[in-house]
């Protein structure tokens, strides 16, 4: 077991700002969605062998006075600090059995600005579909899908449904294994990644294999096009479309072939789709491991995947989903060596 260690008041650097934690930094509220995602960030912080940060926030509301004097009027924060603590200590104790470095803190502020500033450091963030109030009552809920927007390092939203993967013995898999013969639910080790010919793509190509590869996992590379979008939406002739599938296929070949340059012995496969890149994603999530998708795209195959599709399975997928920000990668650098790439000269 690794060692834990309680902030009340956060760490402090010899500057007296907040220490900036590292390796793999979970937000919880004492939530049942915020315990599922303290589950997943503990297990990836056994994965990786890296240290995770518990964290939870808290806001001291302010009144308006109805008084003759006017003016405003603050609560005490003890209470609603000694509140934070506890949940904090809850936290620490149901992680306790997982060998791995654990640091936690309770911070007064807004939660999504504490956890964006974190991601300034943080390896990956970790949270919840929606909270209870407190901390995450805004982050877990309408800027669960914000946060991944802006932060600076890739984050994962588990949603509560995958409480029923999490936590699971040998015993329990192979049940699970039984069940999904006998057509229950069924869980594949695979990763998803959605791509649309953007550079970001790629960059979200590669932390998809990654995972992979620390989950023991194939890796199935989704391109799926929607029926009209952008130029297509004029297009009468289904040999358009047709020849425009035919020349995606090309640089998704190419794609592959870069990517296993980089990953030789990842199982790894492609798809191109018709279809809504949402609908598909949020359906394969059903089955997978992990969907993985980036923040935005630049004008790929349907310059819609990276960016609204984000967004739109964010709020509906049935299981994790890991956005990765927009960042430089050297081995971006030789994928033009492998076959054409979209928008290139």
């Amino acid at each position: 077991m690794g060692a834990q260690e309680l902030h009340p008041d956060p760490a402090r650097d010899n500057g007296g700002a907040p220490a900036a934690p590292d390796g793999i930094v979970v937000g919880v509220d004492g939530s049942d969605h915020g315990q599922c995602a303290l589950v997943w960030a503990a297990r990836e912080a056994q994965r990786r062998r890296r240290p995770l940060h518990i964290v939870t926030a808290y806001s001291v509301p302010i009144f308006a006075a109805s008084g003759l004097d006017g003016g405003y009027a603050t609560v005490d924060d003890s209470v609603i600090r000694e509140g934070a603590e506890a949940v904090v200590k809850q936290a620490l104790e149901k992680v306790s059995a997982y060998d791995i470095n654990v640091s936690a803190s309770v911070e007064n502020g807004d939660a999504s600005g504490v956890l964006l500033e974190m991601s300034r450091t943080a390896e990956l963030l970790v949270f919840g579909t929606r909270g209870r109030g407190g901390f995450v009552g805004r982050l877990l809920g309408s800027v669960s899908s914000a946060l991944p927007a802006h932060a600076q390092c890739p984050t994962v939203t588990v949603p509560l449904v995958c409480s029923d993967r999490l936590g699971e013995t040998t015993e329990d898999k192979r049940v699970r294994a039984e069940q999904a013969k006998a057509g229950h639910r069924r869980v594949d080790n695979v990763v998803v990644v959605g791509v649309d010919g953007s550079e970001q793509a790629r960059v979200a190509v590669l932390e998809a294999a990654e995972q992979a590869e620390r989950l023991g996992a194939s890796l199935r590379v989704v391109c799926a096009v929607p029926q009209y979008s952008g130029s297509l939406a004029w297009v009468p002739a289904p040999m358009d479309r047709k020849a425009l599938f035919a020349d995606i296929q090309v640089t998704l070949d190419a794609g592959m072939a870069w990517l296993r340059s980089h990953y030789p012995n990842l199982p790894a496969e492609c798809e191109l789709l018709d279809g809504s890149p949402v609908d598909v994603l949020v359906e394969a999530s059903r089955h997978v491991e992990l969907v993985v998708v980036g923040t935005r795209g630049r004008g790929g195959f349907t310059g819609m995947l990276l960016g609204s599709t984000s967004d739109g399975v964010l709020h509906h997928s049935k299981g994790p989903v890991m956005v990765v920000p927009d960042r430089e990668d050297p081995r971006l650098a030789d994928r033009a060596r492998f076959g054409p790439i979209l928008g290139a000269a």
